[in-house]
């Protein structure tokens, strides 16, 4: 039998609100910072996940928290996922470098907090429109929008299931 690996690699690259600016300052940079929900993990996710992560030396995904999901409308029984499962399986992909939450509608507060190098969002994403936008271009950080692969989300996938 072989040895399983440990698990505090993966937990090791989860962090609270409270002590993520002091493990942000320990990550190479550039570092890039794109936020979430990601409920039910699918191709587009790590396709998005990998492209933001080559743009930089890290790349730190903020999770919306279960409250913050509800409050987007996407249904009253979403996320699926718990926030704390949901993290554990954004750990679990090589791109990520470290994962935290936001209690807020959106990331505004964090991203001016943590002052990543480049903001990264999904294409449905007008960047010109976004608050978070004109934060990190003030202190000359990027913010882009990457382009959506076609024909995968997590509402159409829930939908499929559901539909049997």
């Amino acid at each position: 039998m072989t040895d399983l690996p440990s698990l505090p690699a993966l937990t090791d690259k989860i962090c609270g609100r409270a002590n993520v600016l002091a493990r942000v300052a320990q990550l190479p940079r550039p570092l890039v910072f794109t936020n979430g929900v990601f409920d039910v993990l699918h191709r587009g996710h790590v396709m998005y996940l990998a492209q933001a992560r080559a743009l930089g030396a890290s790349l730190l995904v903020a999770l919306n928290t279960d409250a913050s999901a509800r409050r987007l409308g996407k249904g009253p029984d979403r996320p699926l996922n718990n926030e704390a499962d949901r993290a554990f399986v954004m750990a679990a992909l090589a791109s990520t470098s470290l994962v935290t939450w936001f209690e807020e509608d959106t990331p505004l507060e964090l991203i001016a907090e943590i002052k990543p190098d480049i903001l990264v969002k999904g294409g449905d994403y007008d960047m010109r429109k976004l608050a978070e936008t004109r934060v990190v271009e003030s202190y000359g950080g990027r913010a882009l929008a990457l382009p959506f692969a076609d024909g995968y989300s997590t509402t159409a996938l829930v939908r499929k299931i559901r539909q049997g």
